[in-house]
């Protein structure tokens, strides 16, 4: 007995229509009568949308189901498509290199934000918002650490490392709570504690079972 494996089947070009749309478009490239092959097309144009209903909430849903069809057929399908027909090329080039401009980070931990809210802070005026503004900025870089390096650490160093990176511009207000680690970290939630599944080792609990069985036997 000989069987079919769909490891041993072609591979599908987009797997999410199924085995079944690859094996029409497949049949209708044998078509020869051109009017013919349109027609079945179309139909398996219908058959693809309904595969896919969430497809239909893009406006450019028959596009997008007309390029997948090219796209099964590896492009070898000759039809009268209603949209052009997508060059090959464009699926298989590689994406171009998304720039990223790391530059000169101090503290790697805090990032590259951090930094830019300690510029903006220190041009800011001496008052009550530029206050407020440390503050959060101050919070930001605790919560920063200790979620990278899963440790406690002291104020004075986060206040330091403020310092430091602000140039000496940025000084924390006297008398200021910075929040601790508890506050700055969502709670870690704890895994209900179920009842074991699988096989019961107890004695059987259907009473009403057992007497019967009982009053058999005498």
């Amino acid at each position: 007995m000989t069987y079919d494996y769909n490891t041993q089947r072609k591979r599908m070009a987009l797997p999410e229509y199924g085995r079944n749309v690859q094996k029409m478009v497949d049949h209708i490239k044998s078509i020869e009568d051109r009017n013919e092959r349109n027609r079945a097309a179309r139909t398996i144009i219908q058959v693809m949308g309904n595969l896919n209903p969430h497809l239909r909430d893009e406006g450019d849903f028959r596009h997008k189901l007309w390029d997948h069809l090219s796209l099964i057929a590896n492009f070898e399908l000759d039809i009268d498509s209603p949209y052009p027909v997508p060059e090959q090329t464009k699926f298989f080039e590689k994406p171009g290199q998304v720039p990223y401009q790391q530059g000169n980070i101090r503290f790697l931990h805090y990032g590259r934000i951090v930094e830019l809210m300690i510029d903006a802070a220190c041009e800011m005026n001496d008052g009550e918002e530029k206050e407020y503004f440390t503050t959060l900025i101050v919070n930001q870089m605790k919560k920063s650490y200790i979620t990278w390096n899963r440790s406690q650490v002291a104020d004075e160093v986060i206040i330091g490392d403020m310092t430091l990176l602000s140039r000496g511009r940025l000084k924390m207000t006297e008398g200021v709570r910075i929040l601790e680690v508890k506050e700055l970290l969502p709670p870690t939630k704890k895994k209900p504690m179920g009842k074991p599944q699988g096989k019961s080792y107890g004695k059987p609990q259907n009473k009403q079972f057992n007497k019967k069985k009982i009053h058999n036997r005498h």
